[in-house]
């Protein structure tokens, strides 16, 4: 995936099908099936592929156990089946993940057990194991560091984990695949009208600011919490669409809470659900659910919500923690769909809407990573319904995401499927690039020229926050590794020392905002 070759593509051709705008799940999920269709696709991101909400999940991929408490059994079935395809189309990015409820009275014990049998029983063929009461030694033997006292036992039930911005880059290159145009740092600076009609729009290169004119059949909006403010351009009102919320995460040294099994803590303080899940060897603690009024590209968490999730992990585990033992805390805006005057965001639903606009314009909104496909289908539907293209069916059900293996691994390089061969090889080649660019942490030189080569890597962020995860791993550890990675990335980009001392002192600015002060 080459981001020269894609925009010399559009340099020689500028009419497409079908244009997509955001570079998040949901719209690089639209690319993948618009392309796997055979139509003529181009998708804009005006900064990186899953720069906002689409890396700032709870890395699960799950149907939702709070939606089936709500009685939203079709959102529950939906995402469950859509969990299971998740699964089987990108094994290397996706596992099942075993989760345990720990029970304090025998009530919840068995009212939190029915309803995770009833959860798993609406996987039906794409459930991931049987839902199993637990005695208080079984309970504490998949969570040695659970807080026994008063503990009747737990529920044990089996949901999905990924990593939610290589997934995000793997969609881009599937989507490339099958001859899509995918640009990051590309935006859309106006629309095209014919008849009050969009017909294509105006695009910017931000790095060149080169300006493209494309036509399209179809234009889709794709930008999650960013969807006002591309419907004020394209309809000229400036009505609100969008109910942000606001969810913080904190990422902890997974010895803190031992165990290969995640915890659910069903019912918090707030009516919410909290998760301590195991993932990349530390453990991440989330989420909040917090109504904001504004939308920013780095939100930033309340230090009431970073209190809230560390009280509620000291009432639960046997070692307690304070703000310093926090490694990174990251925040990520949900695009939920406005009703009314709802304020509690918490009560609003995670489904997802998919609007034909006056002008044409197609708006998808809300949604979940879980559903991104089933988003993508029906939006795409939803685009051939519209315009003149000939029908073709989804394919998506069945595709196999770039880099999909069986193969396991206990490397880290086992997240990049069947690239982690190529990398290896790169390794093999010269020894030079086996050597780590943090001494606490396994990521190697060989990981950032494969970002820039092959994943459109511009910035030392892209590469420490979206193509590694070292940022929201541990902050700290990738403001010390943010020199090196500039170093290799100015020598492959051909970029002099000021890029080099910019990038430096660009990223370790933003990083100080995932540093729990």
């Amino acid at each position: 995936m080459n981001r020269e070759e894609k925009l010399k593509q559009l340099r020689e051709n500028n009419e497409f099908d079908i244009v997509i705008i955001g570079g998040g799940a949901t719209g690089l999920g639209c690319a993948v099936d618009a392309a796997s269709r055979g139509y003529k696709t181009l998708l804009l991101e005006k900064h990186d592929f899953a720069k906002g909400t689409s890396s700032r999940s709870t890395k699960l991929v799950h149907g939702g156990v709070r939606y089936l408490a709500q009685g939203n059994i079709h959102l529950v079935r939906e995402a469950l089946l859509e969990r299971g395809r998740m699964l089987r189309n990108a094994p290397h990015v996706c596992h099942t993940l075993g989760f345990v409820v720990p029970a304090y009275n025998w009530w919840d014990k068995y009212y939190y057990g029915f309803g995770l049998w009833i959860y798993e029983f609406l996987s039906a063929k794409f459930s991931l194991g049987k839902t199993k009461m637990l005695s208080k030694t079984e309970t504490l033997n998949h969570l040695p560091d659970l807080d026994s006292t008063h503990l009747k036992g737990g529920i044990l039930y089996y949901d999905g984990q990924f990593d939610d911005s290589r997934l995000a880059i793997n969609l881009a290159q599937t989507a490339a695949e099958n001859g899509a145009v995918v640009l990051n740092y590309c935006s859309v600076t106006d629309f095209i009208k014919s008849e009050s009609k969009i017909v294509g729009l105006k695009a910017k290169d931000e790095l060149s600011n080169v300006e493209f004119a494309i036509k399209s059949k179809v234009v889709i909006n794709a930008t999650g919490v960013f969807s006002d403010a591309v419907l004020q351009k394209s309809e000229g009102h400036s009505e609100e669409t969008i109910a942000p919320s606001q969810g913080i995460h904190l990422v902890l040294n997974q010895s803190f809470f031992q165990g290969s099994k995640a915890m659910l803590i069903p019912k918090t303080n707030d009516g919410r659900v909290l998760f301590l899940i195991p993932w990349h060897d530390k453990l991440l603690l989330g989420t909040t659910d917090t109504p904001v009024k504004e939308v920013s590209l780095e939100p930033k968490p309340l230090e009431e919500e970073i209190r809230f999730i560390v009280e509620h992990f000291n009432k639960y585990a046997k070692q307690k923690i304070s703000y310093s033992d926090v490694n990174s805390v990251f925040v990520g805006l949900r695009p939920l769909v406005k009703e009314g005057t709802a304020k509690n965001t918490a009560i609003l639903s995670r489904e997802h809407l998919i609007q034909l606009l006056p002008s044409g314009l197609i708006n998808v909104t809300g949604g979940k990573w879980t559903t991104y496909r089933k988003m993508a289908e029906q939006t795409i539907n939803k685009a051939i319904q519209v315009s003149n293209l000939n029908s073709v069916r989804c394919k998506t059900r069945h595709l196999k995401i770039y880099g999909y293996t069986k193969a396991k691994s206990n490397s880290h390089l086992a997240i990049y499927g069947s690239d982690a061969v190529l990398i290896q090889q790169m390794i093999a080649e010269d020894n030079s690039l086996s050597e780590k660019i943090h001494a606490a942490y396994p990521y190697t030189k060989a990981e950032v020229v494969w970002a820039v080569h092959n994943e459109m890597a511009l910035t030392v962020e892209d590469v420490l926050a979206r193509r590694i995860r070292l940022l929201f791993l541990d902050a700290r550890a990738a403001i010390e590794s943010a020199p090196i990675v500039a170093k290799i990335m100015a020598s492959l980009l051909g970029k002099n020392s000021d890029w080099e001392e910019e990038q430096v002192v660009a990223f370790q600015k933003l990083a100080q905002g995932y540093l729990v002060k």
